[in-house]
């Protein structure tokens, strides 16, 4: 009887909003009396998900209109900052009063609980960041860029789009943007002109204002997302099929080590969390970014972030020394956020020497451009290594590469999964296991194709074998997987 996997129990870290309480994640033992039917269905990602749910406030009509009409007022009639310099309860009372005052004037229908609920929306926006809250407090949204202070964009859904965000003037946008730089401990003026850092919710937050930037202050922020989207949740929007998720799963669990690419804003931090889901719980994880966006689901996790270096070009703190530090720490896996530098030497070495089933991202269009950039990151080391040494490094070190891609109707998809088996020469060969198939557009312009395998079975399936982890041989004939994922 094959001895295979049950369950695997997602993990989930305590978030700042309301959930329900879940069972410790454990991995159940091979269960004697399975049915045939049952041990044919892979490895199971069904029950690896995090519930999260984002909640607000609802306003009515007449609130939000209010709202926007006085925000404006205020920017406009009041000292913004002499306002914040006051203590918050004495902030309210003089919000309070020009609130009601106006209201008066403009005869709005608000009533007591709608100006209640405005005023405390307004001071909320003061304490906070003004106009750029309700973008922020907006789940949907996953980017906010700023062009100067007249014009901003979000992306939402895949797609930007311009929105009207009521900065008075650049002065009023310098003054939000030096709030959200000063409260990271970092600073931004003509003298140190661009910083890059991580706001205090995790979201990314770079800019660069006068005179790099030529129209006004340059502002990009990636949201950090407080929903851990589980590999199930990926199959249901459409990112993969289910034979794919689960073969990737199993192959994350066995310790194969994978590397995930893709261009920017193609979801690798996202597919990197949903797949850690499936490291096993008793490993220990260190993880090395440059901004901390993981939020891996094991308990037994040590997190490590870069630092730049200060206004005297001091005390800058790179992946590279990162990398080196954690071999010392005695990790089970290194769990790189972001591989794009001479940082690679190292991770690639410690993938050979006992830490299998590392991780990480990298910036590549196809699996074979994330080789070539890989070879150009070690060749950045300046160590005398040939070509052929460079290429044997990578072929030992890796075995899987998961591509991924935002496509030009806004979705992501994993457009290939990729095994590397060896050396020909000085060649690094590769199999393609599963790719997404285009096959044409809508009036929509939406895109139309499938996903399917390519009929070639991975040869990681043997050490999955040897663990108890099988799958149908239909997972990998040809045509086969995206009829299986509509099932």
């Amino acid at each position: 009887m094959s001895n295979r996997f049950s369950t695997l129990h997602a993990r989930s870290e305590p978030l700042s909003i309301s959930q329900p309480e879940k069972e410790k994640p454990v991995i159940s033992e091979p269960v004697a009396d399975r049915s045939e039917e049952e041990a044919d269905k892979g490895f199971l990602i069904a029950e690896h998900e995090s519930i999260s749910e984002v909640t607000g406030t609802v306003h009515s009509d007449s609130v939000i209109n209010a709202r926007i009409r006085l925000h404006k007022k205020i920017i406009e009639e009041l000292n913004l900052v002499a306002l914040e310099k006051l203590p918050q309860d004495q902030m309210r009372k003089e919000v309070k009063d020009f609130i009601r005052t106006t209201a008066r004037k403009e005869r709005m229908a608000l009533n007591i609980n709608e100006m209640e609920e405005l005023i405390n929306d307004v001071v909320d926006e003061m304490v906070g960041l003004g106009p750029l809250e309700p973008l922020m407090r907006d789940p949907d949204i996953n980017d906010i860029l700023i062009n100067g202070h007249e014009n901003c964009f979000i992306e939402k859904n895949g797609k930007l789009q311009k929105v009207h965000v009521p900065f008075k003037d650049e002065a009023h946008l310098l003054r939000i943007v030096n709030k959200i730089v000063v409260a990271v401990g970092r600073r931004i003026d003509e003298s140190q002109p661009m910083c890059d850092a991580r706001m205090l919710d995790g979201s990314r937050f770079n800019a660069a204002v006068r005179p790099v930037g030529v129209d006004g202050p340059l502002v990009s922020i990636r949201k950090f997302s407080k929903n851990k989207l589980p590999l199930k949740k990926l199959v249901e929007f459409g990112a993969m099929t289910e034979p794919m998720a689960q073969v990737m799963a199993a192959a994350v669990h066995a310790r194969i080590t994978t590397i995930i690419s893709g261009g920017t804003g193609t979801g690798k931090t996202t597919m990197l969390n949903a797949l850690s889901a499936f490291i096993p719980e008793d490993e220990r994880l260190i993880t090395i970014e440059d901004a901390a966006e993981l939020q891996l689901q094991q308990p037994h996790v040590a997190r490590m972030e870069t630092r730049p270096p200060n206004i005297e070009g001091q005390g800058e703190i790179k992946q590279r020394d990162l990398v080196k530090n954690a071999l010392r720490m005695r990790p089970d896996r290194v769990i790189l956020g972001e591989c794009r530098g001479e940082e690679a030497f190292d991770m690639l070495q410690a993938m050979n020497t006992g830490h299998e089933g590392s991780m990480a991202t990298i910036h590549a269009n196809t699996p074979r451009d994330a080789i070539g950039r890989l070879e150009q990151m070690l060749g950045m080391t300046g160590m005398p290594m040939t070509v052929q040494s460079i290429r044997n490094q990578i072929t030992n070190a890796i075995g899987l590469i998961v591509q991924l891609t935002r496509l030009s109707d806004g979705k992501r998809k994993i457009t290939s999964v990729a095994e590397i088996t060896g050396m020909e020469g000085e060649v690094v060969q590769m199999q393609e296991i599963f790719k997404f198939v285009r096959t044409g557009i809508d009036e929509e312009s939406n895109i139309l194709g499938h996903f399917e395998a390519t009929g070639i079975r991975p040869r990681f399936l043997e050490p999955l074998s040897d663990m108890g982890i099988t799958f149908p041989g239909e997972y990998f004939e040809p045509g086969n997987a995206s009829e299986l994922a509509n099932d």
